[in-house]
């Protein structure tokens, strides 16, 4: 999905495409110009954003196994915490994460990050 393609724009907010369209315990990116953001979803069908970028390396968090709501990135199997974009501990660092709202089955995304992290 890019945020180009037949995006319908509410303020800060594009609409992405239906929760169906993300795969359980999977992710689909969206390319904006300040970089690649991941949408996962959860076996429980929650939904989260975050940068595309692991804090330790810079990994693809987009291609990590989603397993509760964390995901594991998968150059060095760091841990991320998907509602906060924060690295599990022992670890340390930050993804930017973005605000998502799933309205009557579509997703919506904020391409601005939430304060919290650092790192934005």
């Amino acid at each position: 999905m890019q945020a180009t393609k037949k995006a319908a724009v509410q303020q800060d907010w594009i609409e992405i495409g239906a929760v169906d369209d993300i795969p359980r315990l999977g992710a689909r990116v969206v390319k904006t110009p300040d970089g690649d953001i991941a949408v996962f979803r959860t076996a429980d069908d929650k939904v989260f954003a975050l940068r595309d970028r692991c804090p330790h390396k810079g990994g693809p968090l987009s291609q990590g196994i989603v397993h509760g709501h964390r995901v594991a990135c998968p150059l060095h199997d760091w841990k991320i915490a998907l509602d906060t974009g924060e690295a599990v501990a022992p670890d340390e660092g930050c993804a930017a994460s973005f605000p998502v709202r799933v309205e009557d089955g579509r997703v919506w995304l904020s391409l601005v990050p939430s304060e919290g992290c650092p790192n934005q």
